[in-house]
C-alpha cells in the first residue's frame, strides 16, 4: 500500500510530488536583502534531495521589513533578480516545488543576527520598527511607530509588489508569515495590538489587515498558483491569541481563497510557556484542518518518517514540515523513502547510491 507521505498533493494548477516539505530558515546571510551564494548553496542541496516542496526562508517586503539587515528581501530588481537564478537552478536539479515565505518583521526589526547576540542594531544601519501598537519588545527597547493609515497602505502595497515579483521569479508558490511574532501575527494578537480603530479591540477587528493584506496579494499572485498561510495559532500567554481565535481566522482565510495553512506557534513574547515535545504542534493542525475546513501543514520536531506518515495518514495533516532535521539530515526524504519502501526520483549522478531506493534518475535541464 502506497504510503501518504509520498502521494502527490495537488493545490490549484499546482501538483506537489509529496507531502515532506523544507520549512523556510532564516540565514542572515544575504548583501543589502539579495541572496547570494550561501543561499545558492543551502537550497540546492535541498532541491538534490527529493521534498515535494522547499520554502526560501522569510523574506522582507521592504527594507523595513527584514528581522535583520543580513535577512533576504523581494523589493527591487537586485533581489529580484538573485532569487530568479537560485529558482532556475533549483528546478533544474530536482522535481521539488519552490515556495516562498513573505513576511514584514515589524517590532522585531532593525536587530543584528542571532549568533551575534540579537539584540538592536547600534548605529547607521538600524531603522524604526513599525508595529499595529507602540508596545515594546522587551523590557528597555524603545517602543516602535504605530502604523497610521498610510503606513498600512504603504506596507500592503509592498506585499503585493513582492508577490508580483515572486512571480516572475518563477516561485510556485507564497507563503505568508502571520506568525512568529512579525507584523501580521502582532496585528492579530491583543498582546500586541492596543488599537481603538477599526483594526483593533475585538478578535474580528484584529484580523482585519492581515485578512486584506491576503486579499491583495490572492489577487496579485496568479490563480492558479496557490497562496498559502504561516499562522501562529496561540501564543501561549494568557490573553494572547489562542486557538478559538485561530479557527475563526484560518475560516475567514478559507473564505477568501486560502489554499493551506502552516500551523505554528508562539515567537510574540518573552513571556510565552511553550510545552514541547516530538510533534507538540500537530494537535493545532488537526483542529484547525477540522474546526476551520482547511488543509494545513504540520511542523514542530517531526523527525522520524514513521512519525510523519501517521500524521498524514490519520488526518492530522496534509502535508508535513521539517527545518532543524532538514539541516541535520538534508538527505531526509531519501532515507523516508526507503523506510517507507517508496521510490523516489534522484538526480542522474546520484541514483546508484543506494540501490534500496529503486531511484528513477532524475535528468538535469540545460
Amino acid at each position: 500500500m502506497a504510503s501518504t507521505l509520498f502521494t502527490p498533493i495537488a493545490m490549484r494548477g499546482l501538483t506537489i510530488p509529496n507531502r515532506i516539505t523544507v520549512s523556510p530558515m532564516c540565514q542572515y546571510s544575504a548583501t543589502d536583502g539579495v541572496v547570494g551564494d550561501w543561499h545558492f548553496a543551502h537550497l540546492g542541496q535541498f532541491a538534490q534531495s527529493g521534498p515535494g516542496l522547499i520554502f526560501v526562508e522569510s523574506t522582507g517586503v521592504e527594507p523595513e521589513g527584514r528581522i535583520t539587515p543580513q535577512c533576504t528581501g523581494l523589493y527591487d530588481d537586485a533581489t529580484e533578480a538573485a532569487f530568479a537564478r537560485i529558482v532556475a537552478f533549483m528546478k533544474s536539479v530536482g522535481d521539488s516545488r519552490v515556495g516562498i515565505q513573505l513576511g514584514h518583521s515589524g517590532r522585531k526589526g532593525s536587530t543584528v543576527a542571532p549568533w551575534e547576540g540579537g539584540g538592536l542594531i547600534d548605529g547607521p544601519d538600524a531603522w524604526e520598527p513599525l508595529a499595529p501598537s507602540a508596545v515594546e519588545y522587551l523590557p528597555g527597547w524603545p517602543p516602535p511607530v504605530a502604523m497610521d493609515a498610510a503606513a498600512m497602505d504603504r506596507v500592503r502595497e509592498a506585499f503585493v509588489q513582492a508577490a508580483t515579483r515572486a512571480d516572475r521569479a518563477d516561485f510556485d508558490l507564497i507563503e505568508l508569515h502571520v506568525g512568529h511574532g512579525y507584523l501580521l501575527h502582532q496585528f492579530l494578537s491583543p498582546i500586541t495590538n492596543q488599537r481603538t480603530d477599526a483594526y483593533g479591540g475585538s478578535p474580528e477587528a484584529r484580523m482585519r489587515y492581515p485578512l486584506e493584506v491576503f486579499e491583495a496579494v490572492r489577487a496579485a499572485f496568479p490563480a492558479d498558483k496557490p497562496v498559502m498561510v504561516r499562522l501562529s495559532a496561540t501564543d501561549w500567554i494568557d490573553g494572547g491569541l489562542d486557538m478559538p481565535q485561530s479557527i475563526e481566522f484560518c475560516r475567514a482565510l478559507r473564505a477568501l481563497g486560502c489554499d493551506m495553512v502552516d500551523v505554528t506557534s508562539g515567537g510574540l513574547d518573552q513571556r510565552q510557556k511553550i510545552t514541547t515535545g516530538p510533534g507538540y504542534q500537530v494537535g493545532m493542525s488537526e483542529a484547525i484542518r477540522r474546526e476551520a475546513d482547511i488543509p494545513t501543514m504540520a511542523v514542530g520536531q517531526i523527525t522520524d518518517p514513521i512519525q510523519a506518515e501517521t500524521i498524514l495518514s490519520t488526518g492530522q495533516a496534509d502535508m508535513v514540515a521539517l527545518a532543524r532535521g532538514m539541516l541535520w539530515d538534508p538527505r531526509w526524504a531519501w532515507k523516508a523513502a526507503v523506510a517507507l519502501g517508496e521510490e523516489i526520483t534522484l538526480p542522474a549522478p546520484h541514483a546508484r547510491c543506494n540501490p534500496a531506493l529503486r531511484a528513477k534518475p532524475f535528468v538535469t535541464r540545460s
